[in-house]
């Protein structure tokens, strides 16, 4: 199983389902030395802002979020929900465990 920090959309229930095809059992974390800033994405309908975590190295820095196990080939499938402009980065969380979180593709 791989570890996944979700701190947007993937908390989404409904996105879940719709991704997973269940809703994930996840455990409240914190990512320490980052911040969520947004990125601006051109869709059909517009231009849309999305949350994206940028490194800072200061440890007053933190993301609140959720950390979910999941399967290789569901880690694949959030790789493609998340796009372009997302690249899956290796993250250490608070609690000293590693986890895959999307960052900045730039």
């Amino acid at each position: 199983m791989e570890k996944l920090f979700a701190y947007g959309s993937l908390q989404n229930e409904d996105i879940q389902k719709d991704l997973f095809g269940r809703i994930l059992d996840g455990t409240p974390e914190t990512l320490v030395g980052y911040v969520v800033k947004e990125i601006q994405i051109e869709e059909e309908f517009g231009l849309v802002y999305y949350p994206i975590i940028t490194e800072t190295n200061k440890p007053e820095d933190t993301i609140n979020g959720m950390v979910y196990s999941i399967s290789l080939q569901e880690l694949r499938q959030t790789d493609l929900y998340e796009g372009l402009h997302y690249k899956r980065v290796e993250v250490h969380l608070q609690s000293d465990q590693k986890a895959w979180a999307y960052s900045a593709a730039i």
